[in-house]
């Protein structure tokens, strides 16, 4: 099933910071399940994000020095290889998503940056949550532990996330947008993320069980797989992608750590179909309830 984006909001391009011709980019998001925005942040968001991340890094480092586990934090190592260099000292230790973490002041430009909310709106309409499930992911190079399979987000939801009697046509009627963006250079041999395009239409896919992660049967991907399509970004850019697209990140071959951020807005309208119902990033319902600033942000938890 795939929903169709709502065309009565106009957006100012200037407004937006980028070239966004609206029609053409929801009739490539309606055809394809996604659409690139190159440079969309600006700077100082992209920096205070990494901010974030290296307080996250500098948290995990003084934990494991208290811990005994290492000697050392690496303080004076590159944003790109310090938590690499950390686990190292400390491989059991080593950690695959910050999630719970990111109330962070440095985040919420990121999460509630009013243009990405303006495209975000014309998708989903004026009720929008931020939805249980933002995350900054750095994935290590060659470590298990963070290489994503191919799957559906819509197939976690279904299989691990069963906090209701909800089937998979619940699922995929979900009206969900995801947002991918890197803090640094994401490229093919760092573990960038791989799209099937088009898959979104197709239903929800089976998916099986391994050690890490779920995987779309090898019988449902096979079909497509032909078709997959290297999703290369820089900072500051950002993908928005359908819940229900076919998506993959490649292991990460390089010496560096591939830090990037991804999160999702939802109507608000519906239900999480988890425990957790996320924050309002938009509402005229309940504007009471909506996050109002990084003060504001930072004073709540992850619920």
């Amino acid at each position: 099933m795939a929903w169709v984006a709502n065309r009565g909001r106009v957006l100012d391009p200037e407004t937006i910071g980028v070239a966004v011709e609206t029609n053409t980019d929801l009739d490539r998001f309606e055809a394809t399940g996604y659409v690139i925005l190159k440079g969309f942040y600006p700077a100082g968001v992209v920096e205070a994000a990494r901010d974030a991340a290296g307080e996250l890094v500098d948290r995990f480092a003084n934990r494991l020095m208290a811990e005994r586990k290492i000697s050392r934090d690496h303080a004076d190592a590159p944003f790109e290889t310090r938590l690499a260099r950390i686990c190292e000292d400390a491989p059991d230790d080593a950690p695959h998503i910050f999630r719970k973490e990111l109330h962070l002041a440095g985040m919420y430009e990121v999460f509630f940056h009013p243009p990405l909310l303006d495209i975000v709106e014309t998708l989903l309409g004026d009720e929008l949550r931020l939805y249980p499930n933002y995350s900054i992911r750095p994935k290590l190079p060659d470590h298990a532990p963070t290489l994503v399979l191919w799957h559906q987000d819509g197939g976690y939801t279904f299989k691990v996330h069963r906090d209701g009697d909800h089937s998979a046509e619940t699922v995929d009627a979900l009206r969900m947008i995801n947002v991918w963006s890197p803090l640094v250079p994401a490229r093919e041999d760092n573990g960038c993320m791989q799209f099937i395009p088009g898959t979104h239409r197709i239903g929800m896919a089976r998916h099986e069980n391994r050690e890490y992660y779920l995987e779309i049967s090898q019988d449902d991907l096979e079909p497509y797989v032909d078709q997959a399509v290297s999703i290369e970004l820089d900072p500051g850019d950002i993908v928005l992608f359908h819940n229900m697209l076919y998506h993959q990140g490649l292991p990460n071959r390089s010496g560096e750590v591939r830090w990037s951020m991804d999160w999702r807005y939802q109507d608000a309208l519906q239900s999480t179909l988890r425990s957790t119902r996320g924050h309002l990033a938009r509402s005229r319902l309940c504007p009471d309830e909506v996050v109002r600033d990084a003060d504001d942000w930072t004073s709540r938890v992850f619920q």
